[in-house]
């Protein structure tokens, strides 16, 4: 197939952030090249969960029902510190369900939905360098293929090339570690309860001690997602930051983990296709725009620091990324203002949260008051997981946007910004 030369939007990454950005401004009327280093269908390193804020942003894509299709869950199943907690999702202006699809599935569909709206796919590239005017914008990006080094040319750019974004280090993009950030990893187990409706999580997490028995308390938790295809999505998660960093071997923990809940959840012996990832979160990252691109999703550090949550988000600036290139006028200034006004409050505070997780001795006093509290916990899982919407009216979303906003008056290096 002949590599397409020209376009007017060219978007890097064909994750979940830059299918979706393809899919819209396709849907705009601009004629649009969706550009990936990899062959789909292909792996992510992900724990598969999709909560209702991403159920939102699929049905806006008409992706709804084929996700119903795989499966619903109603919850988080919190467990830890002798406690265990059933937590619907609390709905309102949201969706009162999620679900979880395997990444290479997901990703592939949602690539699928954005060829069908007129774009044009490629795979198989891979961004090395980009072309620009005299005035910073860029003209071209340089691509190697398998028939040799090629340049597409375009009057826009979105770089959605995930966590290490080769491309937007290239347009000068930098993660910032003092902040909290993720360490994770994950496996797909059998299971005999690859139906259950809930996903779990163990906010208890330990290491394994040399007797095999649980050490030392771990700042981040386990997950069990029931993919209702006789497996389940098993993983561990760490938050660390640049003074902290998290000191643990991914593999291990997951196998101890593992054994811990195998007979709860009739698991299988083995761990299959385990991989592990570091996550900026937050929008811990500079350098997300210039005068004719915006970096998006992951390689935005659009990853919520309290959970690690990033597909709704990827989702989301996908889509509101768009409408800001359909408009004409330069997003160098107003994208990280967009990304601040939506995210900045919210990312702000929860990344103060997420760093004092890291402090010795502070989870192990605050987990147990926590877990006793129904109510504490059902507020907790609706920020934690990033289901307060600008619609909200409540007296938890109120309090939140205004612990937010003075949050990100305290930071000395805010959200999005140098």
């Amino acid at each position: 197939m002949s590599l397409p030369t020209t376009t007017d939007v060219l978007v890097v990454g064909a994750g979940p952030a830059g299918s979706s950005a393809a899919a819209w401004t396709s849907r705009l009327g601009m004629d649009t090249v969706l550009a990936d280093a990899a062959t789909f269908p292909r792996d992510k390193t992900c724990g598969d969960g999709l909560t209702p804020r991403a159920i939102a942003e699929l049905d806006r894509l008409d992706l709804g029902d084929w996700v119903r299709g795989h499966t619903v869950n109603r919850g988080l199943r919190a467990a830890g510190f002798g406690q265990e907690l059933l937590l619907p999702w609390p709905g309102g202006s949201l969706p009162d369900h999620g679900s979880a699809v395997p990444r290479t599935e997901l990703d592939d569909r949602i690539r699928l939905r954005a060829l069908d709206a007129g774009v044009t796919g490629v795979d198989g590239a891979r961004a090395v360098d980009v072309e620009r005017a005299a005035d910073g914008s860029v003209t071209g990006v340089v691509f190697d293929t398998a028939q040799g080094r090629h340049t597409i040319a375009c009057r826009r750019l979105v770089v959605a090339d995930g966590v290490r974004s080769p491309l937007g280090r290239v347009l000068g993009r930098e993660w910032h570690r003092e902040t909290a950030y993720g360490v994770a990893g994950r496996s797909y187990v059998k299971s005999g309860r690859s139906d259950d409706p809930w996903i779990s999580s163990h906010l208890e997490l330990r290491g394994a001690n040399l007797n095999g028995s649980g050490g030392e308390l771990l700042p981040g938790y386990g997950w069990i997602f029931p993919l209702g295809d006789g497996r389940v999505n098993l993983g561990v998660g760490a938050l660390a930051t640049a003074k902290r960093p998290a000191k643990i071997q991914i593999r291990p923990l997951m196998e101890y983990y593992a054994t811990l809940r195998r007979e709860d959840w009739d698991l299988g012996a083995d761990l299959d296709l385990p991989t592990s990832a570091l996550l900026p979160m937050g929008g811990a990252v500079s350098g997300v725009s210039g005068p004719n691109w915006i970096v998006i999703g992951d390689a935005a550090g659009c990853v919520n620091p309290l959970n690690g949550e990033g597909i709704d988000y990827g989702l989301e600036t996908g889509r509101i990324g768009a409408e800001l290139l359909a408009t004409g006028d330069s997003p160098e200034a107003a994208w990280p203002a967009m990304l601040t006004a939506h995210y900045g409050p919210a990312f702000s505070i929860a990344r103060r949260l997420a760093g004092l997780i890291t402090v010795p001795h502070l989870l192990p006093a605050a987990g147990p008051i926590g877990m006793r509290s129904h109510t504490l916990m059902t507020i907790a899982l609706r920020v934690m997981g990033n289901l307060v919407t600008d619609e909200d009216r409540d007296l938890t979303a109120r309090v939140w946007r205004w612990a937010g906003r003075r949050s990100i008056r305290l930071d000395e290096r805010p959200p999005f910004s140098a």
